[in-house]
């Protein structure tokens, strides 16, 4: 996880860290991959990069404006700085990584301390469509959840937790999320390593993907 405590810039680890990428639709079960991730290797292990603290910091735009932007496309994320970020936790360096307010659309002003780690965890939705964000990935995973599950934890989360309004989730989903996913995050899967069904919920599936990830980090 990220830590809010400063750290040397020039702070190594013996041997580079295992990239692990979590990828799938929004509401399909990432979080839960992750945390199954974490609770197998150890919070003390593990650094966890969601892609979408890198969304593009738009304050030059009312909150309105900012509101209306489309945040499923590739182009709402500033991935190079996630590339960047990440290439140097595998080179052992401490990263400044961003910080972002979904209720404003707009980055937090401070920024919080990723450790070089034993495994780094990147999630989001849309890791897989930059080859050069796949190409530092050891371990590449798809969580594949049917439509109507996604739907539904999205609306409950956005509502719950990021004070949306169930008209702007619905609105947002119909205009946004549902044709993003259909043209860039559905056919991503192809470059998934191991797929998993029926989200975090696929017990049979998550304890294979744990095995291999303990044997690739030597947990």
């Amino acid at each position: 996880m990220l830590e809010a405590v400063a750290a040397s810039p020039n702070a190594s680890s013996p041997s580079r860290p295992i990239v692990i990428g979590v990828a799938g639709g929004s509401g399909s079960g990432k979080t839960t991959v992750v945390s199954r991730i974490l609770e197998s290797l150890g919070d003390d292990q593990v650094t966890v990069l969601e892609h979408d603290r890198y969304y593009r910091d738009r304050k030059d735009l009312r909150l309105e404006e900012r509101a209306a932007l489309n945040y499923d496309h590739p182009d709402a994320l500033e991935t190079g700085l996630l590339v960047r970020h990440l290439m140097d936790l595998r080179a052992g360096r401490t990263v400044q990584a961003p910080a972002y307010d979904f209720t404003l659309h707009a980055r937090k002003p401070a920024t919080e301390t990723a450790l070089p780690r034993k495994a780094i965890i990147v999630e989001g939705i849309l890791i897989y469509t930059d080859a050069a964000l796949r190409e530092l990935m050891d371990v590449k995973l798809f969580v594949d959840t049917d439509a109507d599950t996604r739907f539904i934890r999205r609306l409950r989360r956005d509502v719950a937790e990021r004070g949306r309004t169930m008209e702007s989730v619905i609105e947002q989903y119909q205009s946004t999320v549902k044709p993003m996913h259909l043209e860039f995050v559905e056919p991503s899967k192809r470059y998934a390593d191991i797929i998993i069904p029926v989200g975090g919920y696929n017990t049979i599936a998550i304890d294979m993907m744990l095995t291999l990830i303990r044997s690739l980090t030597g947990r």
